[in-house]
C-alpha cells in the first residue's frame, strides 16, 4: 500500500517563522519617490532621516541596525550606518542622528560613504536615472558590532550581512 505524503506546510511546521519582522515608514512607501524632506539639501530637501518603525524582531537579537544603501551608485553608497541599537527599539523618530530627535541609548552612527557619521539623503547625479535605496533593518546577535565604525562603511555592511539572524527592507527610489 502505497501512503500518501504529508507536506509539513499542512501540519502547521512550515519552515518560515511565525512572526517575520516588518518595517515601515510614516514618509515613505516601498519603490515611491523620496519626498523632499529627505532628499540632499544640494537639491533642495531637508536632509532629514525618516522616520521608521518596526515589528517582529527575533526575540533572540541582541541589538538591531538599520542601513540606507544605494546598489545604483557606481560602486553602491552608504547613506546611513546605525548599529548597536538595543533589541527592544521599535521605531526612529524622523530626524533621528540628525541633531533633530536622539537615536535610542546605546545607538552608534557608523561613517557613511560621504565619511559622515549621520544620515546624508538621497543625491544622485542628475540624469543617472532611477536610484533605489534599500533601507534595512538588521536583527543581531550581538550586543555591539564588532566593525569598526569609522572606517569603510563596506566593512560595516559586509559584517552585518555575515552575522544578521534576521532582515526586512524597504526600498524607496530617487531621481534627479
Amino acid at each position: 500500500m502505497i501512503r500518501p505524503l504529508v507536506s509539513l506546510a499542512a501540519l502547521g511546521l512550515a519552515a518560515n517563522p511565525a512572526f517575520a519582522m516588518e518595517l515601515k515608514s510614516a514618509d515613505l512607501a516601498e519603490g515611491a519617490m523620496f519626498p523632499a524632506g529627505q532628499v540632499c539639501s544640494d537639491y533642495g530637501g531637508g536632509n532629514i532621516a525618516p522616520a521608521l518603525s518596526w515589528s517582529g524582531v527575533p526575540e533572540n537579537a541582541k541589538s538591531l541596525a538599520i542601513t540606507i544603501y544605494d546598489p545604483d551608485a557606481a560602486s553602491g553608497w552608504w547613506h546611513w550606518l546605525v548599529v548597536n541599537m538595543p533589541p527592544n527599539t521599535t521605531s526612529l523618530a524622523q530626524g533621528a542622528g540628525s541633531g533633530k530627535a536622539q537615536l535610542p541609548q546605546g545607538a552608534q552612527e557608523a561613517a557613511n560613504s560621504y565619511g559622515n557619521s549621520t544620515y546624508d539623503g538621497p543625491c544622485p547625479p542628475q540624469g543617472s536615472g532611477t536610484h533605489h535605496y534599500q533601507i534595512t533593518l538588521w536583527a543581531l546577535p550581538d550586543a555591539k558590532a564588532e566593525a569598526d565604525l569609522s572606517g569603510a562603511p563596506d566593512a560595516v555592511g559586509r559584517w552585518l550581512e555575515k552575522h544578521a539572524l534576521a532582515r526586512a527592507r524597504l526600498t524607496p527610489v530617487y531621481r534627479k
